[in-house]
């Protein structure tokens, strides 16, 4: 009985040995061919100190991709000054708070607004929206066509932000 025991022990050993192997085999097959969905915490650390280092002093913003699914982004956005007040007409904005500090304000109506462009509209401020601090593991949703404006409180507010398409 224990040689039987043992024989069946050794078998599934073996079978989930092989099926380990042949699933490192995959995924690293994966990783050679460069999966655009996919970044390491160590590679959104790296990145977010390569555009510090990149930034001139006086520079207020910086956005590049972290990764990509065609035209869906997820960007880096690095914050040392306030930007306008925006509006992106067809586009909601969803990002998460990944380093310092600041304040959003979302909501209400914009002022003096100018289309920069088919997914940009900016103004000079906001009036009657909502005030939230913002730190870190904070998540923001702001629905397509809602006012919003992000202030820095500290010496950077980083966002990990991602654009998309908005309810019909």
């Amino acid at each position: 009985m224990a040689r039987a025991f043992a024989i069946c022990a050794t078998s599934l050993l073996l079978a989930v040995s092989s099926g380990v192997a042949t699933a490192t085999a995959q995924a690293s097959r994966a990783e050679a061919a460069g999966p655009s969905g996919f970044a390491s915490g160590a590679d959104v650390q790296a990145q977010i100190r390569q555009m510090l280092a990149e930034m001139k002093p006086d520079q207020g913003f910086m956005w590049r991709p972290l990764v990509r699914d065609g035209a869906t982004v997820a960007a880096i956005e690095i914050w040392r000054k306030p930007g306008r007040p925006a509006v992106h007409p067809a586009e909601a904005e969803y990002a998460i708070v990944l380093e310092g500090s600041g304040t959003l304000v979302s909501g209400g109506a914009m002022v003096d607004s100018k289309a920069t462009n088919a997914n940009l509209v900016e103004g000079s401020r906001i009036e009657g929206g909502a005030t939230r601090p913002l730190g870190p593991g904070d998540v923001i949703l702001i629905p397509a066509g809602v006012p919003h404006w992000f202030g820095i409180t500290g010496d950077r507010l980083v966002l990990l932000g991602i654009k998309l398409p908005g309810a019909k």
